[in-house]
């Protein structure tokens, strides 16, 4: 873990902070490249009423458009939760260098919890993992938001 990540990380809670705020699983993430947060994006799903919306998803279409390009060359992309299928997928093929999240995954996660495709053999990238950043943080959120959901608040 390097010292900037759990500065990183606080961002990426704020994001899921505002995902929270709309009614929105609370998931954020930031996309830092040089030492500078170049994107970043909360779960807009039920929002734009796309599955895809996911945080990851959004920054990474983000910090293309910064970039200028599909490869997201020597960036750390920092989720507040342990990745999908489909955002780890994205990572990869966008060349993500180094990912960092907070809270596993234990129904979903593609960085290892329940499949591992950031650091899939058979695929053409690998993906630098740190886990565990704020995790308790992160999993709060979580917890409290589907607290919510099952007294139908």
């Amino acid at each position: 873990m390097l010292k900037t990540d759990s500065v990183f990380m606080s961002e990426a809670i704020k994001e899921a902070v505002k995902a929270f705020d709309a009614d929105e699983v609370p998931v954020g993430a930031v996309i830092v490249h040089k030492g500078r947060i170049i994107a970043r994006a909360h779960n807009q799903i039920r929002l734009l009423k796309d599955p895809t919306a996911h945080a990851e998803m959004i920054a990474l279409t983000q910090a293309s458009a910064h970039l200028a390009s599909e490869r997201l060359l020597n960036t750390t992309l920092y989720s507040t939760v342990e990745p999908c299928a489909m955002c780890a997928g994205a990572m990869v093929l966008a060349r993500i260098k180094r990912l960092v999240y907070g809270a596993r995954d234990p129904k979903t996660g593609a960085a290892g919890s329940v499949m591992n495709i950031v650091n899939n053999r058979r695929l053409n990238h690998r993906i630098s993992v740190a886990e565990g950043v704020l995790a308790t943080e992160s999993s709060a959120l979580l917890k409290e938001f589907f607290a919510l959901k099952r007294r139908g608040l």
